[in-house]
C-alpha cells in the first residue's frame, strides 16, 4: 500500500567501504525507478494487476495474516482507481541484490498512509518485490525535500557451499548479509516489519514498522 506521486530530486548517500565481488552495482536510483514504474503500471493497468506483474513467486503480503502474494492476488479484481505512492528513502545491500523502500501512499478517497516494500533482483537482474505492507495514517508523514538512497557497508559473506567451480567458470558470489529483514505476525493480526543495514561494525535498524491488530 502506498502514496505520494511527485518525483523529487535524488540524493545518494553512499556508505560502501570496499568494492564487493558482485554482478550488479548497489544503485538506489534503480530501485526508485522500479517504484516509479510500479506506481505508473498501477495507474495504467490496475492496482492488483501491477502487484501481480511485479511480484516474485515467493513474495508475501499481509491480509492481515501472512499470505503468498500471488495466490491472494489472483483472486483480486482491480478497484476502479488505484492507490498512488512514491518512495521517500531506499536502502540497498552491498551486493546490489536486495533493497528496501519506504514512503507515502494515498487512496482516491483521500486517505493516506505509509508503505514498505522489499525488493530482490531476479536472475535477469530485474527488481521484483518480495514483501509489501503498510498501514493507514491519520496524517501523512512529512515528505523529504530529496529522495534519499543509502547503500550498506560491505560485509563478508558465508563461504559458498558445494564443489569449487570448474576451470573457466566464475566463482559463486558469497551470500551478502549487509541488508537483512524480518516480518513477524501475531495471532491477533498485528505485525512488525524490520530492516537492518550493516554499518561496518554492526547493524543499524533503518525501518521498524509496527502495525496494530485490525479493529
Amino acid at each position: 500500500m502506498k502514496g505520494r506521486g511527485a518525483l523529487l530530486a535524488l540524493s545518494l548517500v553512499m556508505l560502501v567501504a570496499a568494492k564487493p565481488p558482485m554482478r550488479y552495482q548497489p544503485d538506489p536510483s534503480s530501485v526508485i525507478a522500479a517504484e516509479i514504474a510500479f506506481n505508473r503500471l498501477a495507474q495504467q493497468k490496475g492496482q492488483w494487476t501491477a502487484f501481480r506483474e511485479t511480484a516474485a513467486d515467493d513474495a508475501v503480503m499481509f491480509v492481515p495474516q501472512r499470505v503468498v502474494a500471488k495466490d491472494w492476488l489472483k483472486k483480486q479484481a482491480d478497484p476502479p482507481a488505484s492507490v498512488s505512492w512514491s518512495p521517500s528513502i531506499v536502502y540497498v545491500s552491498c551486493d546490489g541484490l536486495l533493497a528496501a523502500s519506504t514512503g507515502n501512499w494515498k487512496r482516491p478517497d483521500g486517505s493516506v498512509g505509509y508503505f514498505t516494500t522489499l525488493w530482490r533482483r531476479d536472475k535477469k537482474g530485474r527488481w521484483q518485490w518480495i514483501l509489501d505492507h503498510g498501514d493507514r495514517l491519520a496524517i501523512e508523514r512529512d515528505a523529504p525535500e530529496f529522495l534519499t538512497g543509502k547503500v550498506a557497508t560491505c560485509k563478508r559473506g558465508a563461504r559458498p557451499e558445494g564443489p569449487p567451480p570448474a576451470k573457466g567458470e566464475a566463482p559463486p558470489v558469497p551470500q551478502d548479509d549487509s541488508l537483512i529483514w524480518s516480518a513477524d505476525v501475531a495471532t491477533d493480526g498485528s505485525r512488525r516489519v524490520t530492516v537492518r543495514m550493516w554499518n561496518g561494525t554492526g547493524y543499524d535498524v533503518v525501518i521498524d514498522d509496527k502495525v496494530g491488530a485490525p479493529s
